[in-house]
C-alpha cells in the first residue's frame, strides 16, 4: 500500500491571502494525508483542509493559543514504513543538517517550514530534509510553492515541488 502526501508550510492566511488557492486544496484532494509544517495563522486554515483530508499538523511561530490547543509543537508518525516528524523551525540553514541529526536521531523525513525557502536535502546520516515552501507568501523566491510525495513500502519517492 502507498500514501500520496501533500506538504504544506507557511500559509499564513488571512495575513498573505484569503484563503488557501484552488491548486492547494484539488491536492488536498487527492492526497491521503496532508502534512502542515506551521504557520497557518487561522484555525479555519486547519478546518478547511480537514474538510479535504487527515491533516499532520504543528503550530508554528505566528499561530495562536487557538492553533496550539489543536496541534503539538512537535508531531511524529509512521507512515508506510518510513518515520516521519514535522516542526515549524529548524533554526539558520548553516548547519541545519548536524543539527536536525542531533535533534532527530530517529527519524527518517522531516519535514519544516518558517523560511518560506524550498528545501530537500540529505544529512550524512540519512535524514531527509523537506521544506515545500509557502503556497501563498513566496518572499524571495520566483513562486508559491507546495511539495508532493509518496511513501510506499519504507521508501519516499516522487518528492515533487510544485509551482503555484
Amino acid at each position: 500500500m502507498s500514501t500520496r502526501l501533500l506538504l504544506l508550510a507557511d500559509t499564513h492566511i488571512p495575513g498573505r491571502a484569503r484563503a488557501l488557492p484552488d491548486a492547494v486544496r484539488r491536492a488536498a484532494d487527492d492526497a491521503d494525508l496532508v502534512i502542515h509544517a506551521g504557520d497557518w495563522v487561522s484555525a479555519s486554515v486547519l478546518d478547511d483542509l480537514e474538510g479535504h483530508a487527515p491533516v499532520m499538523g504543528v503550530w508554528g511561530n505566528n499561530d495562536g493559543p487557538d492553533l496550539r490547543e489543536r496541534l503539538p509543537e512537535i508531531a511524529r508518525r509512521g507512515i508506510e514504513g518510513i518515520r516521519f516528524a514535522v516542526v515549524h523551525e529548524t533554526g539558520d540553514a548553516r548547519r541545519r543538517e548536524a543539527r536536525m541529526t542531533q535533534a532527530f536521531p530517529d527519524t527518517d523525513v522531516l519535514v519544516f517550514g518558517h523560511s518560506h525557502i524550498p528545501w530537500d536535502t540529505r544529512t550524512a546520516s540519512g535524514l531527509r530534509l523537506l521544506n515545500p515552501g509557502s503556497p501563498t507568501d513566496r518572499r524571495r523566491q520566483p513562486r508559491c510553492t507546495m511539495m508532493t510525495a509518496l511513501a510506499d513500502a519504507g521508501d519516499l519517492r516522487d518528492v515533487a515541488l510544485i509551482p503555484l
